[in-house]
C-alpha cells in the first residue's frame, strides 16, 4: 500500500480520477473546476444536436443543441446577430436555413447559458411544430452550422454526468423514468432521478471515506503521536454499522429491481383447468387460444400488464401431465421451469374435480399444490394464489360452502373462486392479485430507497466483503485492513461514480491538521 505521505505528494496535483461510463466508451473526468462558467472537461467539447421529443408526428417538437457553439446555432437561425436573448425565456422567432435563409418554420427559441443547462454547457432549444418534414429540415439546417454536429445516443446525458449535473443513479433513474409504463415505475423512477438512492449511497462513502482517512492517518502518523487514541475504535463501529445498514439494504427481496422490470406472474395447472381463459380476461383480448382439447396450449404465451399501476409479466404455461408426445413435454419442462423463476404463480383448478367435502378438497388442493409447484415438501404459499375456475358447474350451495370454508385454512394460499365463462369472481380475484403483486413491488414512495439495478447489488455486495476483509486484519495487518476499507469506497463509488483518493486527503488534513 502506498504511504500516506507519498500518497499526498504524489496526487494532490495529479489529474482528477475518471470514470468509464459505458461499455467501448471514452473514461470521463469527474472535475469541478471551471472556465468561463463552463466546465474545464467540456470547454473544448463539441458541439451536439438532436430532436429530444421523440419521433412521430406531433404539436411541438423539441430539438435540442448543447457545445460552446450554441450561441452560433442561434445567430445563424435565429437571427440573434448582435447579443443573446434573455437567459430561459421563450421568444418567438423564425427558423431560417444559414444557407439559403429560407424560412422553414415559426417556433420558440431558449437559450440555456452554461452552467444553469442540463448538460452544464451553453445550451439551446428550438420549439417547432412537429410534423416530419419540418423536423427533418430543421435537423439538416444545423448539420449545416459550423461546429455542430448530431448527437449520439444518450450523448446530453453523459455530458450532464460529466458536468456534474448528475451522478450515475440519477441518470439511470431518469433512463428508467423515459421508460416508465405504470404509475409505480414513474414514482420509483423519479424518486431515483431525484436523487434519494444516490444520497444513501453517497452517505455511505463518505462515511467510509472518513473511517479510510482516519485507518491512513493512524497507520503513518501514530508514531509522531499526533493521533488520538480511541480513533481505531471509533473506525470499527464506524465499520460494523455500516456493514449491517448495507446487508439490511441488500436484503430487499429484489423489490425495487422487480418493479423496474416486472413482476413475473405464472399461470400453471393441469390441462384444461382454464388457464388460457383466465390470460384471455386478464389481459382483455384473444392472446391465447381455448379449445376443450386437453393440451392446446403447447407453448409460454406471455403478455405485459398494468394491474393497478404495478408492471406485470404475464405467462400462460403448458397444461402439466405425463404425455408421450415430444412436443408436449417440451412444453410441460418450459412451464415447470417458468414455475421455477416465476415471482407469483397462479395455480388454476378446475373447481368441477374438487371432492365435495371441505377436509377431502383442502387435501386435494395441497396435493395439487405440491405437484404444480414441484415441492416435497408443505409447499411455500406466499408466492402463489389458488384459483379455481369454472364454478359456475358447481351447484350454488356447493360453490357457497367452498368460498366460506377455504378462506383463511391453514397451509393454503389465498383462494379465489371464479369462472372465465361469466365472470363471476373476477373483481374479487383481480383485486387479491393486485394486493399480492403490490407486496412484492412495495411501495416506491415509502421507507429508503430501493435498488433498482443489478449492478448496485453486485458492488453492494463486494462493499460488504471488503469491509468483512477489514475486520479480518483489523488486529493482524492494518494495511490489508485499511486496503480492505479502500475496495468498499471503491465499490460505493463505482455505483454513484464518484470516487477519488483527494477528497480522503482533504478530510485527513481537516479532520488531524497534520503539518500545521
Amino acid at each position: 500500500m502506498l504511504p500516506l505521505r507519498s500518497m499526498y505528494w504524489g496526487i494532490r496535483r495529479a489529474a482528477v480520477p475518471t470514470v468509464r461510463t459505458s461499455r467501448g466508451a471514452p473514461p470521463y473526468r469527474l472535475l469541478s473546476s471551471t472556465f468561463d462558467g463552463v466546465p474545464a472537461g467540456l470547454a473544448d467539447a463539441d458541439t451536439i444536436f438532436a430532436l429530444s421529443s421523440g419521433h412521430g408526428r406531433c404539436g411541438v417538437a423539441v430539438v435540442r443543441v448543447s457545445g460552446p457553439a450554441s450561441a452560433t446555432s442561434l445567430k445563424y437561425m435565429a437571427g440573434f446577430t448582435q447579443r443573446m436573448p434573455p437567459p430561459r425565456t421563450a421568444l418567438l422567432r423564425s427558423i431560417t436555413d444559414p444557407r439559403s435563409k429560407e424560412v422553414l418554420d415559426r417556433g420558440l427559441v431558449l437559450w440555456f447559458p452554461a452552467p444553469h443547462s442540463f448538460s452544464g454547457e451553453d445550451s439551446v432549444e428550438f420549439h417547432i411544430h412537429g410534423g416530419p418534414a419540418v423536423i427533418t429540415a430543421v435537423l439538416q439546417a444545423l448539420g449545416s452550422v459550423p461546429g455542430l454536429r448530431p448527437a449520439e445516443a444518450g450523448e446530453f446525458t453523459r455530458r450532464a454526468f460529466q458536468a456534474g449535473k448528475l451522478g450515475l443513479t440519477e441518470v439511470e433513474g431518469l433512463g428508467d423514468l423515459i421508460h416508465a409504463e405504470t404509475e409505480a415505475q414513474r414514482r420509483q423512477a423519479l424518486r431515483q432521478m431525484s436523487g434519494d438512492l444516490g444520497c444513501l449511497y453517497q452517505d455511505w462513502s463518505d462515511r467510509l471515506k472518513r473511517c479510510l482517512a482516519h485507518v491512513e492517518a493512524f497507520i503513518d502518523f501514530s508514531e509522531d503521536e499526533l493521533i488520538e487514541d480511541g480513533v481505531l475504535n471509533h473506525v470499527d463501529r464506524s465499520v460494523c454499522d455500516l456493514q449491517a445498514e448495507i446487508k439490511r439494504h441488500l436484503k430487499d427481496e429484489r423489490r425495487g429491481e422487480r418493479l423496474r422490470s416486472g413482476v413475473q406472474v405464472v399461470i400453471a395447472g393441469a390441462t384444461n383447468a382454464g388457464k388460457s381463459s383466465l390470460l384471455n380476461k386478464l389481459c382483455q383480448r384473444p392472446a391465447a387460444i381455448v379449445s376443450p382439447i386437453a393440451g392446446t396450449t403447447r407453448d409460454v404465451v406471455e403478455t405485459a400488464l398494468d394491474i393497478g399501476g404495478f408492471p406485470v409479466l404475464l405467462s400462460d404455461t403448458a397444461g402439466l401431465r405425463e404425455s408421450t408426445d415430444l412436443v408436449e413435454r417440451e412444453g410441460v419442462r418450459r412451464a415447470r421451469e417458468r414455475v421455477e423463476q416465476a415471482d407469483l404463480t397462479l395455480v388454476v383448478v378446475d373447481s368441477a374435480h374438487l371432492p365435495s367435502e371441505v377436509n377431502q378438497a383442502v387435501a386435494f388442493l395441497q396435493e395439487y399444490l405440491r405437484s404444480v409447484l414441484q415441492s416435497q415438501d408443505q409447499p411455500e404459499t406466499d408466492r402463489c394464489l389458488l384459483v379455481l375456475n369454472k364454478t359456475d358447474l358447481l351447484p350454488e350451495k356447493q360453490r357457497q360452502k367452498l368460498d366460506r370454508e377455504l378462506r383463511g385454512v391453514s397451509g393454503l394460499p389465498p383462494v379465489c373462486l371464479v369462472s372465465c365463462q361469466t365472470d363471476e369472481g373476477l373483481k374479487d380475484f383481480l383485486t387479491v392479485l393486485h394486493s399480492s403483486v403490490k407486496t412484492l413491488c412495495g411501495d416506491p414512495l415509502f421507507g429508503a430507497p430501493t435498488l433498482t439495478q443489478a449492478r448496485h447489488r453486485a458492488h453492494l455486495q463486494q462493499c460488504v466483503a471488503a469491509l468483512a476483509q477489514y475486520q479480518g486484519y483489523r488486529d493482524t495487518d492494518l494495511a490489508l485492513a485499511a486496503e480492505g476499507v479502500r475496495l468498499a469506497v471503491t465499490s460505493l463509488g463505482r455505483i454513484t461514480g464518484r470516487v477519488g483518493a483527494e477528497e480522503i486527503l482533504d478530510i485527513i488534513f481537516k479532520d488531524f491538521c497534520i503539518g500545521k
